[in-house]
């Protein structure tokens, strides 16, 4: 039986390869999954992700354009469905920040390099 929760995308230009999806975010206890920005744009268009987090798009006939996205391991697993434009938008969003094929060029690699005492 379908229920509705809230959700929430976040990205930073600091982790510019992830985002993080936190379901029932104003909810007592939140769930947040981190997982590769390249997911959820390729998961707009066709099946995209192996593991624990798997996003694809359909279009239903009175809902309009949705993207699912289902997390979990074999034996928890949850499916939630997204209306995609607000998705869309949003991660438009973060390329505008980082573009793609630009997330490296932020890195400070002197101070990942750096062996600490």
């Amino acid at each position: 039986m379908p229920l509705p929760i809230n959700c929430e995308f976040s990205y930073h230009p600091r982790d510019p390869f992830a985002i993080t999806l936190i379901f029932d975010a104003e909810g007592e206890w939140p769930v947040r999954w981190v997982f590769a920005r390249e997911l959820l744009t390729e998961g707009l268009t066709a099946k995209a992700g192996q593991g624990d987090v798997t996003v694809w798009p359909e279009h239903g006939p009175e809902e309009g354009y949705m993207v699912w996205v289902e997390v979990g391991s074999a034996s928890h697993k949850a499916l939630f469905e997204i209306p995609a434009l607000p998705v869309a938008q949003w991660l438009a969003s973060t390329y505008a920040l980082v573009p793609r094929g630009q997330e490296m060029e932020g890195v400070d690699w002197e101070e990942l390099t750096q062996l600490t005492d």
